[in-house]
């Protein structure tokens, strides 16, 4: 699932003009994942959640439309934040072609056998 995921997400930033250099930049795409955790802590510090039961009824009473309804309740809520930091990262291993999937099974695996905190304090 996750990969097939990675190749939509890259499949829509090719076409979203993403990719039209010819040398990608891949310091650049780490960093922008980093920018969107930062972002994701502002939203945090913030308190700024989406307000799905808002959304919901502006959706419902078709008073707001999808786009409108995101804009106004989830754009910038460290929800909106996190789904951007994963659709960076999935896009980065579609382009790469990183099979994350074994990847994530593999981690797991190998964290399942480490120590409590991996012995460390935090």
């Amino acid at each position: 699932m996750l990969n097939e995921l990675a190749e939509k997400i890259h499949a829509n930033a090719l076409v979203h003009g993403f990719y039209d250099d010819e040398k990608v930049n891949i310091p650049e795409k780490l960093m922008l994942i980093v920018t969107e955790l930062g972002e994701a802590m502002e939203a945090y510090r913030n308190n700024h959640n989406t307000d799905w039961e808002g959304y919901n009824k502006l959706i419902d009473r078709g008073i707001e439309d999808e786009k409108g309804a995101f804009e106004r309740l989830v754009k910038n809520t460290i929800e909106d934040e996190l789904a951007d930091t994963i659709i960076r990262t999935l896009d980065l291993c579609g382009y790469m072609k990183i099979d994350i999937a074994e990847n994530i099974k593999l981690k797991m695996k190998y964290n399942e056998s480490r120590p409590y905190k991996h012995g460390k304090l935090c």
